[in-house]
């Protein structure tokens, strides 16, 4: 029985580490190519990234971290929402 958890804790930490192509982090991430190569190019977001050679390459543990990390409650707090009301004054 623990051989068996442990070979799916391998499993699954290898599935972590597989290298994607950027097309398939782009399908992943729900953006072009050409989003990722700007991401890149300017580091606007902090998707870190793997080269081999002249390859790019994207981990899935990666993709996963950057998702996390840009998840929002959605419960409508104050963090969530940056924009201040102004109040309306009758004349």
């Amino acid at each position: 029985m623990d051989l068996i958890k442990t070979n799916e804790a391998e499993g699954a930490a290898i599935a972590r580490m597989t290298l994607l192509r950027p097309k398939r982090a782009a399908q992943l991430l729900g953006v072009t190519e050409g989003s990722l190569a700007v991401w890149r190019c300017t580091k606007r977001y902090p998707l870190r990234f793997v080269k081999v050679g002249r390859h790019i390459r994207y981990r899935l543990q990666d993709i996963e971290d950057f998702l996390r990390l840009r998840t929002e409650s959605g419960d409508g707090g104050a963090s969530s929402r940056r924009r201040r009301h102004r109040s309306v004054t009758a004349n």
